[in-house]
């Protein structure tokens, strides 16, 4: 897509005509555990499952394994290596000493096995930063990073990757994605007691217990330095009353802090960041990265994302430099309670900023000293206008520009439609709104509002280039596609409001 001066003065983003869908054959091979897929059951089916499989005559095992090797080795390089590390995971199950054959113990490991494809239900919910490698890239060019939401069976979510260019005159192009999908490898992360400190408060578990805890530990530790102060509650609880609550709050929490490490050999769209702990099982949505800057971290992309346990939802923080090492950490306070938490490219008067929709209906803007804890947050926008009266919310981390901070909106209106507005910030006070939009910037064409959620098109991030704004989008939570508009004409028309 070329991108001229529109001719009707009213349409300030044009689209580039990328669509990019969901592709099933996206897959990884992950545990099976017969019984956990079906809701409502409370154990397992892993004994009755590994009896029958010990049943089989030798001669049908064989057959049984030629079968999977036939039908799924070309889809997975290394699937003697999930075969083995499966049948390992339910090895415990079995009696001990027990002698199987290489091909038995092979398939043990296909009976707990499967496919999953991330993208087996939608791709959507994007957001945008400036690649971390330019090397190559012509003049007047910028390579850039697109974060992608895949959906797949039982709705869960996981954080994908896109790569892609665009050049001075808005033509736009998405790379093709790599086939072979990593995962990564996670450990334990580095545990910030400022962390604890929100959560407890939510878990109405910030007394005597927890602070005794607490106060013994830096603010950094680790795993184990927690359970040796949990250890010393323990043993003292004829003092303290309800440890064994106290105790699985802390474990919780520090369960969501963790480090994810993917390979140099992986293309950055083969990378998945793939739910982990029990917080987000059922999904990781909705990541919001920002390109932040600052003089004493150097340059670190963040990102929240929404963390979903299937009842539960709660605000996760991850920052890389390199998109190859992740760190992960729970995010908590009151501006952070609900969705949408997004965090500006460097701190406002010594002080990290966010914008912020903690009443899960205004748009509004926190400060804080650490990333971890967002506590109160200033109302800056209400839902006032026919096609925001359901809710407002923001669009991804502002974006920096002489005439103040531009910031990418979403309302719903009638018949639960979004649509894709702006407003412009003060640079030093955020919390002054200077101009807001009086229509969408973008809304639902004919050909965008069918899909897993009709009438829908949202972003989680968009990205500066020159004096364009590249805009990817969600549409209808099933596919996306790709906007530009002159930041200019948006804003002039944001100042002369």
């Amino acid at each position: 897509m070329t991108f001229f001066p529109h001719p009707d003065p009213d349409v300030l983003a044009v689209r580039t005509g990328i669509h990019l869908k969901a592709d099933h054959s996206r897959i990884f091979a992950r545990l099976f555990v017969p019984g956990q897929e079906d809701f409502g059951a409370n154990q397992s089916r892993t004994s009755a499952v590994l009896d029958r499989i010990l049943s089989l005559p030798e001669e049908e095992v064989a057959r049984a394994l030629n079968d999977v090797v036939l039908r799924f080795s070309d889809r997975h390089d290394d699937l003697d290596l999930w075969l083995e590390s499966h049948a390992h995971r339910v090895a415990n199950r079995l009696d001990s000493p027990t002698y199987f054959s290489d091909n038995r113990w092979k398939l043990i490991g296909a009976y707990f096995t499967h496919e999953f494809s991330v993208e087996g239900a939608a791709l959507t919910n994007p957001s945008v930063v400036a690649h971390p490698d330019q090397t190559g890239v012509a003049e007047g060019s910028l390579r850039f990073v697109m974060s992608v939401r895949g959906i797949g069976e039982g709705h869960r979510s996981s954080i994908g990757f896109r790569t892609g260019l665009i050049d001075e005159y808005g033509n736009v192009s998405i790379d093709s994605p790599g086939r072979d999908l990593d995962v990564g490898l996670h450990s334990e992360g580095c545990l910030r007691n400022i962390a604890f400190l929100g959560l407890l408060e939510t878990f109405g578990d910030l007394g005597e217990n927890a602070r005794y805890v607490l106060q013994h530990l830096d603010g950094l530790f680790t795993r184990s330095d927690l359970e040796e102060q949990l250890n010393r509650l323990m043993h003292d609880q004829e003092t303290y009353r309800n440890v064994d609550a106290t105790a699985h709050h802390f474990r919780s929490i520090a369960d969501r802090a963790y480090s994810v490490s993917f390979s140099v050999d992986s293309q950055l769209s083969e990378r998945v960041l793939w739910p982990h702990s029990m917080a987000e099982w059922r999904g990781m949505e909705d990541a919001r990265f920002v390109d932040f800057v600052d003089p004493d971290m150097g340059r670190i992309f963040f990102a929240t994302y929404t963390a979903f346990d299937g009842v539960d939802i709660g605000q996760q923080l991850l920052s890389t430099r390199d998109f190859l090492q992740f760190e992960i950490t729970p995010v908590s306070g009151q501006a952070a309670r609900g969705k949408g938490l997004a965090i500006f490219p460097r701190k406002v008067g010594g002080r990290f900023a966010a914008l912020s929709r903690a009443d899960r209906e205004t748009n509004s803007v926190s400060f804080s000293h650490q990333l971890e804890y967002w506590d109160n947050s200033l109302e800056i926008q209400l839902p006032t206008r026919h096609w925001e009266v359901v809710q407002l919310g923001n669009c991804g981390s502002p974006i920096e520009t002489a005439a103040g901070w531009l910031v990418l909106t979403h309302a719903v209106g009638p018949m639960r439609t979004y649509c894709i507005s702006a407003m412009l910030l003060d640079l030093d006070d955020p919390a002054r709104v200077i101009g807001t939009l009086d229509t969408p910037l973008l809304v639902p064409s004919e050909f965008e509002r069918d899909g897993y959620v009709p009438n829908v098109v949202y972003s989680c991030g968009a990205l500066r280039h020159q004096h364009l704004l590249l805009l990817p989008f969600g549409i209808a939570d099933q596919s996306i596609g790709v906007a530009v508009a002159n930041l200019d004409d948006l804003l002039d028309r944001l100042v002369s409001k």
